[in-house]
């Protein structure tokens, strides 16, 4: 495997979303700024939606005004909910990607964005339109891609139908989002078996959510089928509070960083500036 075969997108955002306490500023600017030497494809840092919503990133606004993106490779992310929200996000020079969660559950897109599936996607033609003139690049998270615990139809037909009509918007970047961690190795298997070879010129990438036991199998099937994207949090932090009352947490990030270093020998990041960041991140999260 070529170095940098592999992306590896960490994700504070996700991490901290779901805890009830307030994190100061002070904090996520110390530990964004932290991440941005490790040498991550990207930081998935913000988001620009409701405060009433996701009070605990209220504030991404002035994180964004603060940080020091001279001496980084890594690229911004900001999550949006609707085109107020993007509009909100573009007019941020610093930012390069906006990410919208379609849900091609319905009951999980009228909890998450308080919009149906359809009106999901017209807000996508929306915010892909401000994406264009911005210069800016949409990433649609197509959550509950595995599954869903409402009793909404899936099958991965559904997700490759939803897939071809937002790629007909012209988006180029997609994650499929194991929301509740609820993932299996068959699923994961036919998934990107199934969409991966149909559209070579999309990078599709997968964020998990995991449990202890689970992670390396999710990791292992989604590469061993072409997957070269994949969303993390150090430690596991997070998971989405919109889903369900008990969080699923990410995929560790360390895990993935020793994954690919040791079966596919290339340095994916810089170890001594992880480390830090793991320390780091001890300071800025609830045990």
């Amino acid at each position: 495997m070529e170095k940098q075969a592999v992306k590896i997108i960490e994700c504070p955002r996700d991490a901290m979303q779901g805890i009830k306490t307030f994190i100061p500023t002070s904090k996520k600017v110390e530990y964004i700024q932290q991440l941005l030497q490790v040498g991550f494809d990207t930081i998935d840092f913000g988001s620009f939606v409701s405060p009433k919503a996701i009070p605990q990133l209220k504030d991404t606004a002035e994180v964004l005004t603060q940080l020091n993106l001279s001496e980084t490779k890594s690229k911004l992310l900001a999550i949006v909910a609707n085109k107020r929200g993007a509009e909100d996000a573009a007019a941020f020079e610093q930012i390069d990607y906006l990410g919208y969660p379609f849900s091609i559950s319905e009951t999980f897109q009228q909890r998450n964005t308080n919009a149906s599936i359809e009106e999901s996607m017209h807000r996508v033609e929306q915010i892909q339109n401000l994406c264009l003139k911005a210069n800016k690049q949409l990433i649609i998270y197509i959550s509950m891609a595995f599954g869903n615990p409402y009793g909404d139809s899936y099958h991965e037909d559904i997700v490759a139908e939803w897939l071809a009509k937002l790629a007909n918007l012209d988006v180029k970047t997609f994650a499929l989002s194991d929301t509740i961690g609820v993932a299996k190795k068959e699923i994961i298997a036919k998934l990107f078996n199934l969409l991966i070879p149909a559209y070579p010129q999309l990078e599709i990438g997968a964020h998990f959510h995991t449990t202890p036991e689970s992670w390396k199998e999710k990791i292992e099937t989604a590469f061993e089928y072409g997957c070269r994207r994949f969303d993390g949090a150090i430690k596991g932090f997070g998971g989405c509070p919109m889903a369900s009352d008990e969080l699923t947490g990410n995929m560790p990030t360390e895990h993935m960083v020793a994954y690919f270093s040791e079966h596919y020998k290339t340095a994916v990041v810089d170890n001594e500036q992880f480390d830090k960041a793991i320390l780091l991140a001890s300071k800025v999260f609830p045990m």
